[in-house]
């Protein structure tokens, strides 16, 4: 059965590739390209089936609020997202238990892998950070990767009885020891050139290791994007994160 997809943020960097993966796939037909200021009509009259959004934290509430009173399930790639914000997106799924939505802090199958991983790892180290590489024209610090990575480390050392970790740093400058999520520092890099980039540096008494996860190409967030694509039609809903998409849950 042939899938049809709009996309929003059609024109943007992101979008424009996922439009073209989309298109190239033979299960999938683009229906629908929209945009800021366009007439979003066209994504029901053009009977869209799942939505791929990949705009910005501005704009992804209400662009998911029309999709899910429309009916249409949508594949978020759109970053930001706190539990304020899932909250309520579960409580506009709650009037439309047909609709799907998957949120994902990343499309990137290795970068799952490299989250997964992460957390596998961290219940063996007392000391584990992360820094995150993007291009200078994101708009939020620490990435929606890096957040969840956090996350998920967290809970791993909890689990695993660990305590804080050694930092004996008493005087620094504003930021030298990058951000804290959940104890689990976090560093963040933007510098033209890059795309995104993230790696995970454990480490113990004599050894350490790291974890490092590189897109080098928007491309390579597409098989995670139409996997979710193909995979949200059957998951009403909220789905968090892509493992589930991936059977890794």
């Amino acid at each position: 059965m042939t899938i049809r997809v709009g996309v929003i943020g059609a024109r943007g960097r992101m979008g424009q590739t996922v439009c073209r993966a989309v298109e190239a796939d033979p299960n999938l037909e683009l229906v629908a390209r929209v945009d800021l200021g366009d007439d979003f009509a066209a994504l029901s009259d053009n009977q869209s089936q799942v939505v791929v959004e990949f705009t910005t934290p501005d704009s992804v509430m209400a662009n998911l609020e029309y999709c899910i009173s429309h009916g249409l399930h949508v594949v978020v790639g759109t970053t930001g997202f706190d539990s304020a914000r899932l909250d309520q997106v579960r409580r506009w799924l709650a009037d439309a238990p047909e609709v799907g939505v998957v949120i994902a802090a990343n499309y990137g199958i290795g970068a799952v892998l490299m989250m997964r991983f992460a957390a596998e790892a961290a219940r063996f180290f007392p000391s584990t950070e992360i820094i995150e590489l993007h291009h200078p024209d994101k708009l939020d610090a620490p990435s929606g990767t890096a957040r969840t990575t956090a996350a998920l480390i967290a809970a791993a050392r909890r689990d695993a009885g660990l305590g804080d970790m050694p930092d004996a740093t008493t005087t620094s400058l504003d930021g030298a020891r990058g951000s804290a999520l959940e104890g689990v520092p976090i560093h963040s890099l933007r510098v033209r050139g890059l795309v995104a980039h993230q790696e995970v540096v454990l480490g113990g008494p004599g050894e350490t290791l790291t974890i490092r996860h590189d897109s080098l190409d928007r491309e390579s967030f597409m098989p995670g994007v139409l996997a979710a694509v193909r995979g949200v039609v059957t998951r009403p809903g909220l789905t968090e994160g892509l493992d589930p998409i991936l059977g890794l849950d």
